[in-house]
């Protein structure tokens, strides 16, 4: 222990912990989540297509299980967990999730759906040829490489990429305090926008406007309809960061009688089709799209949503504006182009400087393979140089090898060559003799030489480096153009304009009555309470809350133990029968009874005070709780009670003590809270609150007293501070606080 005790250096644990934090918030966002803005891959993406190739999964080969290309990646590469490489490849591979994968999956793979794929021991995968345009040069040291994390291996740090992966697949990774989101665009755009810019005199930057000639925003997997103002794309992709607008695409499908259907045949990126139709059947099960009778899924291996109308006369552009505002048919789409740049630095970065910065990428893979080519010429031209020295004296310099102990260095003093040129000479295999023909080394000398030159102008020059850049982006373009799904998927429309009133009218709003018994069974009758005559109840039960309202309200239930819950007027029970316990339709708590029972109003607000003085003010919107649980709106001390739950509809509170004491004050000088205990509203030394009501100091106080009506307006006796005791009540005002 004495040993150890002397190895233990103190620490300040705050130190510690935020330097061990940093480090892996770093190692987070530059090793894991986070894009690189030359190649746009991840750690785990780079390695996997590196690994691939290593393999020799070219697209021109056969496939190789999904399990040797993981193992080989978590073995050499990546020393992470099978199932997150696996998930990485799987998600190369699906054309529902990339705009061009970059890996050929034979298997089940997942699909649109949300369902899962197939383990990796039954799928097969191999390089597409994008993938094979990313790794192309990567021999040819245009890349640095690095160790891998066990030394035994040697990876690149970014890929050649001649291929805008980037922005043409895009991106999206959580890393700490920092996220990306970047959606694919389509790739004949991006590089007929990097040959514009190419185009330009080197220093003359190009605009977003001009870049967005060529790139009309988003191109998606799945297609869509990009519905969002020119100039918010413009400011997104300046800045960028912004949210674009994606809806479904749909057709009409005219029947019979004038009868038509909606089909929906492109759904939005990464929406899954399974989760979108079961959030559909609860909204048409909830009676949420009143202008839709029917819809059914009618889906192979392309999208099919079919949605029928509760009425030919409801317009098709009505109902899909119904079913884009309530469902995932239609979303926001995030702009979050937040990369690492050339130095590993995240940085948010707008278009042009997106694309300026893989331009800047792929002159320096020109250059790095140009030197490279160029180094492997001239140790060519060197050899042959001394094959043409010895070309016509063949015999001595086989009598040479056959003689000699040491024949490189006799080589080298007969006929003055290099090392160089004397090892190739030694190297050289008989059967090759026969080739060593002087026009053919000339001809070969003369092609390399011409071509050494044209290297060296290349590397000397940036308009030409520009310009030779330029041709290769529009080769890239002819070669893929052929491709399958080449061609945009999805289009800019601007958002139809729809008059609110069609939305609405088909909405059917009846007149109804909530009625609440004494014992706290509910239901709802069609009607208004001046036609619902006499109403029946159980025996030993009475009326006690009844509330106008529509067929279309919600309505909020406060309890005494100060909970509120809310239901929708249409789910309550018919007034066929006695109604039902509200105990079955929520989860009412043991002993809590009904203080109130009001039509919900998002607008409003409201005052709660409980039975020992305590209260505060309220906004609806903050109160509703739809679930069965309710919601904790007032918190109340033992043994007491939420007693009060009254709107506010004056700028003054009205407290009556039990002891018959009234205290006037400012509503403004309760607090507004969406929960808690409230304020003391008015200081007893025995009982509690009777009753508390807003009122408007012109108005007076105004109760019944028999068959007259009496009323106080001078209230100057009563107005004090909030949570003073007040003064005994005019004489005659109802002990309960009420009217009468």
């Amino acid at each position: 222990m004495s040993q150890n005790a002397e190895t233990i250096l103190p620490v300040d644990i705050n130190k510690a912990l935020g330097e061990r934090y940093l480090a892996y918030a770093l190692s987070t966002i530059t090793a894991r989540s986070l894009p690189d803005v030359r190649d746009g891959l991840k750690p785990v993406q780079r390695r996997l297509l590196y690994a691939m190739q290593q393999l020799r999964l070219d697209p021109a080969g056969g496939f190789k299980k999904c399990a040797r290309v993981v193992g080989d990646v978590i073995g050499k590469y990546h020393p992470h967990g099978d199932v997150a490489v696996y998930d990485a490849l799987v998600r190369l591979a699906q054309g529902f999730a990339q705009r061009y994968p970059l890996v050929d999956g034979q298997g089940n793979f997942g699909n649109i759906d949300g369902d899962n794929p197939a383990a990796m021991r039954y799928t097969e995968a191999r390089l597409t040829a994008i993938a094979t345009a990313l790794l192309d040069g990567i021999d040819e040291d245009t890349v640095d490489f690095r160790e891998t994390y066990d030394g035994s291996e040697r990876e690149p740090v970014v890929l050649p990429a001649a291929f805008p992966n980037l922005l043409a697949n895009g991106a999206a990774g959580i890393a700490v305090g920092m996220a990306t989101s970047i959606p694919p665009h389509n790739a004949g755009e991006l590089l007929a926008a990097l040959a514009f810019m190419l185009e330009r005199p080197p220093g003359e930057a190009a605009t977003t406007e001009e870049l967005l000639r060529f790139v009309g925003g988003p191109d998606l997997p799945t297609g869509g309809v990009l519905v969002e103002p020119r100039d918010r794309i413009v400011e997104a992709y300046a800045t960028g960061r912004g949210s674009l607008r994606l809806r479904a695409r749909w057709t009409v499908e005219r029947q019979n009688h004038g009868q038509y259907q909606v089909v929906v045949t492109e759904i939005p990126y990464q929406v899954q089709k399974g989760r979108l139709v079961e959030r559909l059947a609860e909204l048409h099960a909830a009676r949420k799209l009143p202008l839709l009778q029917d819809f059914r899924d009618e889906s192979d291996t392309a999208v099919r949503l079919v949605f029928v109308p509760r009425a030919r006369t409801v317009p098709p552009e009505a109902l899909m504006e119904q079913l884009f505002r309530l469902s995932d048919l239609e979303t926001r789409l995030q702009l979050n182009m937040n990369v690492l740049d050339a130095r590993g630095v995240p940085r948010v970065m707008g278009l042009r400087q997106l694309l300026e910065a893989f331009l800047e990428h792929r002159l320096e893979v020109l250059i790095r393979r140009s030197r490279h080519r160029l180094g492997r010429i001239e140790e060519r031209l060197e050899i042959l140089d001394g094959y043409l020295v010895v070309f016509l004296d063949i015999d001595r310099v086989i009598r040479i090898i056959r003689e000699e102990d040491e024949p490189r260095p006799a080589l080298m003093a007969a006929f003055a060559l290099s090392e160089r040129q004397a090892e190739a000479i030694l190297n050289l295999r008989l059967r090759n003799l026969r080739r060593l023909e002087e026009a053919e080394l000339k001809r070969e000398r003369t092609r390399l030489g011409k071509e050494r030159r044209e290297l060296l102008g290349l590397l000397g020059d940036e308009t030409l480096r520009r310009r030779h850049l330029a041709g290769q982006i529009r080769a890239t373009a002819e070669r893929f153009a052929a491709e399958p799904g080449w061609a945009r998927r999805t289009t800019l429309e601007a958002p139809p304009t729809i008059d609110p009133e069609l939305l609405e009218a088909p909405v059917e709003r009846v007149p109804m009555v909530v009625v609440c018994s004494r014992l706290g069974w509910i239901r709802a009758l069609r009607g208004r309470p001046d036609d619902l005559g006499e109403l029946k109840y159980k025996e030993g039960d009475g009326p006690r809350l009844l509330v106008p309202a529509l067929s279309t309200d919600r309505i909020d239930i406060f309890t005494s133990d100060g909970r509120c819950y809310q239901l929708a007027v249409d789910k309550l029970p018919g007034g066929r029968g006695l109604g039902e316990p509200l105990g079955l339709l929520v989860d009412l708590a043991k002993g809590a009874d009904i203080v109130a029972l009001k039509v919900h109003d998002p607008t409003g607000r409201l005052l709660l005070a409980s039975a020992s003085g305590r209260g505060f003010v309220a906004e609806e919107k903050a109160l509703a709780a739809q679930t069965r649980a309710g919601k904790q709106v007032m918190n109340l001390a033992a043994g007491d009670r939420l007693k009060i739950v009254a709107p506010i509809a004056g700028t003054h509170l009205a407290v009556l003590g039990e002891n018959q004491k009234l205290l006037i004050f400012p509503v403004e000088d309760l607090p507004l809270m969406a929960r808690g205990r409230g304020v003391g509203l008015q200081r007893y030394r025995q009982g509690g609150l009777a009753h508390a009501w807003t009122m408007r100091l012109e108005d007076g106080l105004v109760w019944a007293q028999g068959q007259r009506t009496r009323q106080e307006r001078d209230l100057q006796p009563w107005l004090g501070r909030r949570g003073a005791s007040g003064r005994m009540a005019p004489r005659g005002f109802p002990k309960d606080g009420r009217p009468g």
